[in-house]
């Protein structure tokens, strides 16, 4: 079960790789200053979340002058998504769930994907200046995308 619109996100610190080694992102390092968008998606490496993830960072434009800031978070290592986000031409920072603990926090646990384990669902989250989250959506299927159209009209009613 997904968080309801109206509460308090979860604050998290997560991995990244860049180019300078592992990095933490912190949630709550953009309250007062950005509204941030949470992409959940099941695993690096496979069609449909390449075309998402790919199609945000080719539109990111349209993100940043929403003042939000995008982060794409999976059960995968930091090293597979820096080989995928390289591979892919992803810019968007993603950031890795691997103990699947901001997953679990927000609700948005696949189980069983395809046999293999459990992942992150597909899934969109819209959170405020303010920490407080104003969007919610969790795709029927992995197969199915967030519908981006209603993020960014979400993020227009943001100050």
């Amino acid at each position: 079960m997904s968080l309801k619109i109206g509460t308090k996100a979860p604050d998290f610190t997560l991995k990244t790789k860049t180019a300078q080694g592992l990095e933490d992102v912190k949630l709550s390092d953009n309250f007062g200053k950005k509204n941030t968008v949470l992409l959940f998606f099941p695993l690096a490496f496979t069609g449909v979340c390449t075309q998402e993830l790919c199609d945000v960072s080719g539109g990111i434009s349209a993100y940043e002058s929403l003042n939000a800031v995008v982060y794409g978070i999976s059960v995968d290592s930091p090293f597979a998504q820096e080989a995928w986000a390289q591979k892919e031409k992803i810019t968007i920072k993603l950031l890795s769930d691997l103990n699947k603990t901001v997953t679990k926090a927000y609700g948005v646990l696949f189980p069983a994907l395809a046999g293999i384990g459990d992942t992150s669902a597909r899934a969109a989250v819209v959170i405020d200046k303010e920490g407080t989250i104003v969007y919610e959506e969790q795709t029927a299927t992995p197969k199915d995308l967030p519908n981006f159209n209603a993020v960014k009209e979400a993020l227009s009613k943001l100050k």
